[in-house]
């Protein structure tokens, strides 16, 4: 059996004069103060791991606003104006305003049978009466159209003829603005396919069944599969894109929705992947132009002189530095003081009141003040920090592409609004149950995302898409086509 080590504390003449029994009690009670020791070091890791996890608010992590705990510290808030809420003593009327007499629907002439001071009888006409107009809902009654097709006998050879059924006539037992309607329910407002059944027996007096709903949605779904399509190619071929993705689910399969915006045109696509291949799928393998995003892996292929990270996760991560508390949170103050500035520059360069050429001449100290708190931050003794740190500066030019080119944000908000309704939309709706509702997912909250950034119509659009359809004839595009985005027309029906 070996000689047990001398313990450091104790002297050589002592440890030779103690049996050897206790020589060996020592060293295993060295041995196991050793392993407690490591022991506890992680124990105390983890355990400040999970308070800072537990301590996590919107302001340090992705967490809404609504989540925050009554312990988290108060937002950021302007100083009291002083003034009450409400509407101020004095202030400008913002009453609801008259509608033309040419639009209105029905006139009641009011007016004074007799003299109020001596009961003369009255007679004329006010040249400028008091108006006062109330708008009513009308009870709404579909209409509803029978095609009756006759058969008739020829009296010459006793053939049975039976007409054709008239080329105008919907294959279903619901017209275009049925078919719209369901689908704005669903896809613009986020109402469940049961709640749709009721909300059309109840406003508009419109008996229709949970399946009847289901099958017009698809009807939908597949009138628009091609101008969603042509949306998908267009965003493809853009200069820049902000991309981001979140949690959905397809049955009981896990799947994620994957959002494109670009200003004017923005598409989503449900795929059973977060990673590289859905990326791909939604942006092309072949992109050329900048995406923004936030920091997730999916995007590493993309190299990083076509990337713009956003800077809101980077505030967020600032702020997480901070509240650590010693150096970290010594570092992290001057990241979030130093991009404070970086945003009130950039602030005046989005209103036009600063120039690209003398923002960009601004920010070249400003962006050598990040990288070095970054490089400082890789030395800290804070794991979490320093590894946040090193990762960051990793991406370094993907962090000031919006610098030098025009149409890149600093952020990555506009993608995730976008995704907010469709957030609403899983929650309210139960996501969707099959590939069929996927697509119809996907497609709707395409079409009108893109048509409200257009400023366009999109029950008009829907209506117009689906009687394309009936008509055999392609729907009408996404793309803008002019400046003030007209209202789509309905197609015109085909010449005999």
């Amino acid at each position: 059996m070996p000689e047990p080590a001398r313990p450091p504390d104790i002297s050589v003449g002592d440890w030779a004069a103690t049996p050897a029994a206790i020589r060996a009690l020592v060293q295993d009670q060295q041995r196991r103060l050793e392993e407690l020791g490591a022991r506890l070091m992680t124990l105390e890791a983890r355990l400040a791991a999970l308070e800072e996890r537990l301590k996590q608010t919107s302001r340090t992590s992705s967490r809404p606003p609504s989540s925050d705990p009554p312990s988290a510290p108060p937002r950021r808030t302007r100083a009291p104006s002083g003034r009450a809420a409400g509407g101020q003593r004095g202030h400008a009327g913002h009453g609801r305003p008259l509608l033309p007499v040419e639009q209105v629907d029905h006139l009641v002439e009011v007016k004074p049978e007799a003299c109020a001071q001596c009961g003369t009888p009255l007679a004329g006409e006010d040249p400028a009466p008091g108006r006062h107009q109330v708008t009513e809902l009308p009870r709404i009654v579909p209409e509803v159209t029978e095609y009756r097709r006759h058969t008739l006998t020829c009296g010459a050879c006793g053939a049975a003829t039976a007409a054709a059924w008239p080329a105008e006539m919907p294959s279903g037992g619901f017209g275009p603005r049925t078919q719209a309607t369901v689908a704005y329910l669903a896809g613009r407002l986020g109402i469940s396919q049961r709640d749709v059944a009721e909300l059309l027996h109840v406003l508009f007096h419109c008996d229709i069944s949970l399946g009847s709903v289901v099958a017009l949605e698809q009807q939908v779904s597949a009138a628009v599969a091609a101008p969603v399509a042509e949306a998908v190619a267009h965003v493809q071929q853009q200069p820049v894109v902000n991309a981001d993705e979140t949690g959905w689910r397809e049955g009981r399969q896990r799947m994620w929705l994957w959002t494109a915006v670009t200003p004017l045109v923005s598409v989503f696509l449900v795929l059973a992947t977060r990673g590289k291949a859905g990326a791909q799928t939604l942006l092309g393998a072949t992109f050329a132009g900048i995406v923004g995003s936030d920091r997730w892996s999916g995007y590493t292929w993309v190299d990083l002189a076509h990337r713009q990270i956003c800077w809101a996760h980077l505030l967020r991560d600032f702020a997480a530095f901070e509240e650590r508390g010693g150096e970290a949170a010594r570092v992290g103050q001057a990241l979030l003081d130093v991009s404070a500035t970086i945003f009130g520059l950039w602030h005046h360069v989005r209103d036009g009141t600063l120039p690209r050429a003398a923002f960009m001449q601004a920010m070249v100290p400003l962006q050598a003040q990040v990288e070095a708190l970054l490089s400082e931050g890789t030395t800290l003794e804070q794991a979490k920090t320093r590894r946040a740190c090193q990762n960051i500066l990793k991406l370094a030019p993907a962090l000031w592409m919006f610098v030098s080119e025009d149409g890149v944000e600093p952020t990555n908000n506009a993608a995730e609004r976008a995704l907010r309704r469709a957030v609403v939309w899983r929650r309210r709706s139960f996501r969707t149950q099959s590939p069929e509702g996927s697509r119809f997912a996907e497609r709707l909250l395409s079409v009108v995302t893109t048509l409200r950034q257009q400023e366009r119509d999109v029950l008009d659009y829907l209506t117009a898409a689906c009687t394309a359809a009936q008509w055999g004839q392609p729907a009408p595009s996404l793309l803008p086509t002019s400046a003030d985005y007209p209202a789509v027309p309905l197609p015109l029906r085909p010449a005999a």
